[in-house]
């Protein structure tokens, strides 16, 4: 026998990676989006100016599933390349781009720091790029699935980009008594 694992014994093993993964993702992105209520559930949000474009409420957590799912498949494919060259750094830039992402939910709809979270979804974006490029290094499949959630950046950060150009004063909305929206 010339091979170190069978495929199926490779196929486990990033089976139980994918069975971490995916789950803990999701888990992250859900919290994060219960820091601070969004959509049709933040007075501020909907006080502010919106492009006709921006797609309905719903899509946001469908996206979100579905992308949270692949970014979870991808990190697993990289955890299961153990030994191959570049694995550490992708990993690393994998965990920055995901804290940033995390963090934008409160920013934006708990702190209402509208600016802030324009740069700081570009900032993902970047991060996203260099951690997709890193992952083609290590696994080219795994590359590909984190092209749909730089697809889903690149229009998050022109409607952010655009919401901030409308409301100048964003982060004056602010509903009466209450300097922000996040739940501890």
């Amino acid at each position: 026998m010339r091979e170190i694992a069978s495929k199926g014994q490779l196929r486990w093993s990033f089976a139980r990676w994918a069975f971490v993964t995916v789950p803990a993702i999701l888990l992250l992105g859900f919290l994060s989006g219960r820091v601070a209520p969004s959509g049709a559930d933040n007075p501020w949000y909907i006080a502010l100016s919106r492009p006709e474009w921006q797609p309905p409420g719903w899509a946001f957590p469908v996206a979100w599933s579905v992308l949270y799912i692949l970014m979870g498949l991808a990190l697993a494919m990289i955890l299961n390349a153990r030994g191959a060259r570049g694995r550490g750094i992708a990993v690393g830039l994998f965990a920055l781009q995901l804290l940033l992402n995390l963090a934008w939910t409160p920013v934006f709809f708990g702190l209402h720091l509208v600016s802030l979270a324009a740069i700081l979804i570009l900032a993902i974006l970047a991060l996203a790029i260099a951690t997709t490029f890193a992952f083609a290094r290590v696994r080219q499949a795994a590359a590909w699935l984190l092209v749909p959630y730089l697809a889903w950046l690149s229009f998050a950060s022109l409607l952010a980009w655009d919401i901030d150009r409308r409301n100048p004063q964003g982060e004056t909305l602010v509903p009466s008594g209450a300097t922000t929206q996040i739940r501890l």
